[in-house]
Formats: structure tokens, C-alpha cells, sequence
């Protein structure tokens, strides 16, 4: 069993589409448990951005409504086999965080990153990038 966590800022847009989108793409494994986090604690027990709320319904991929973001935690290094920054800044605070010792599990989850539609307004832009992302992961794990 592989435990993989994806890494937002804020947990509330990028890392749960991509947690939702691999955990889709992989509903007939049941060698994976895929969860998402953030590095920051700025939108702690918040729900889903609304965005990515619609990009997930549009291609009707099933999430929990319940989901709230969570910051990751120094043990959540040591639980999870795989780790995944979507972007540069979040690996820059993952590998921070581990101080050496887990960096061989942290992984930019695709090169260039993925854009924050935070910032950028553009859901589908990530859901594109991210959903590349998954396909391309899970043919690995």
C-alpha cells in the first residue's frame, strides 16, 4: 500500500483537485491511498474553492464535501510514501520542513508546476495540467 499526499498552499484548490482527480483515475487500485495538504495554515478548515468544486462536477469526478484543508505536518512526512509540491515555492517548503530527511519522497508533481487558480482564475488550465499529472504519476506508482 502506497500512501501519496498532494501539496498546495492552501490546500483548498490545486492539491485537492489533484487528491480527487488520481484518486478517480485510480478507483480500481486499492494499493493506493491518496490524500491532499497545504504548507501554509492561512485557509485551515476551509472547504474546496468553489472553482475547483466546479472543474470537478464538470468532468464529474466524485469528492467529499467535506473536505477541509489541513496543513501537513513533519510527521505527515514520515507517514506518506510519496509527496507531491505543485509547484517550485510549495517543494521549497516541503523540503524545508524535512530537513534532509525525507527529501527522497518529495517530488514536483510536474515540471513548470502547477499555476495557483487562486492567483490565475483559470480552474481549467490546472485541472488540464493536473489531471496530465496524474496519468503520467500513477503509470509509476
Amino acid at each position: 500500500m502506497k500512501r501519496v499526499v498532494m501539496v498546495c498552499l492552501g490546500n483548498i484548490c490545486r492539491s485537492p483537485m489533484a487528491e480527487f482527480v488520481m484518486k478517480d483515475l485510480a478507483k480500481d487500485r486499492d494499493d493506493l491511498v491518496i490524500e491532499s495538504r497545504a504548507t501554509s495554515s492561512w485557509e485551515h478548515g476551509n472547504p474546496i474553492h468553489r472553482g475547483t468544486q466546479a472543474i470537478l462536477n464538470q468532468y464529474h469526478i466524485p469528492y467529499s464535501a467535506s473536505k477541509t484543508s489541513q496543513q501537513i505536518k513533519e510527521q505527515d512526512l514520515a507517514d506518506y510514501d510519496v509527496i507531491f509540491a505543485m509547484d517550485e515555492s510549495n517543494l521549497k517548503d516541503l523540503l524545508a520542513l524535512s530537513k534532509g530527511r525525507y527529501d527522497d519522497k518529495i517530488h514536483l508533481f510536474i515540471e513548470g508546476g502547477i499555476p495557483d487558480p487562486w492567483y490565475t482564475g483559470d480552474f481549467e488550465e490546472t485541472y488540464r495540467l493536473v489531471k496530465q499529472a496524474c496519468e503520467s504519476w500513477l503509470k509509476k506508482l
